[in-house]
């Protein structure tokens, strides 16, 4: 084996090495669903999304709701649409989310 050929080796299984590592530690991306409230903006859908919680001190259960903007390459939702979307890169200021799949259409 000549210089060159194990220093290919050695540079492939350091490769190797951090890719396994980096996925190793990268957390998994949260995953939400919810209903898009308005669809008015290109490629961009805000989605609602509902948090039941109990307050802390009177204990009843209470409903929260988020709004996240999420994309949508291909303009498909629509409003109404029950969606689920992921966490992602940041995609403008408020965007951090994208369209994973549309579960139900609006009626």
């Amino acid at each position: 084996m000549s210089e060159t050929e194990q220093t290919e080796t050695i540079n492939t299984e350091v490769t190797e090495a951090e890719q396994a590592e980096t996925t190793a530690t990268r957390n998994a991306r949260k995953v939400r669903e919810g209903v898009a409230v308005s669809v008015k903006q290109d490629k961009t859908v805000v989605v609602a999304v509902i948090d039941r919680v109990r307050h802390r001190r009177y204990r009843k259960t209470v409903q929260r709701t988020t709004k996240l903007y999420a994309h949508d390459e291909n303009n498909e939702v629509r409003e109404g649409d029950r969606v689920r979307i992921t966490e992602t890169r940041p995609m403008s200021r408020l965007k951090r989310w994208r369209v994973v799949e549309i579960l139900e259409r609006a009626r």
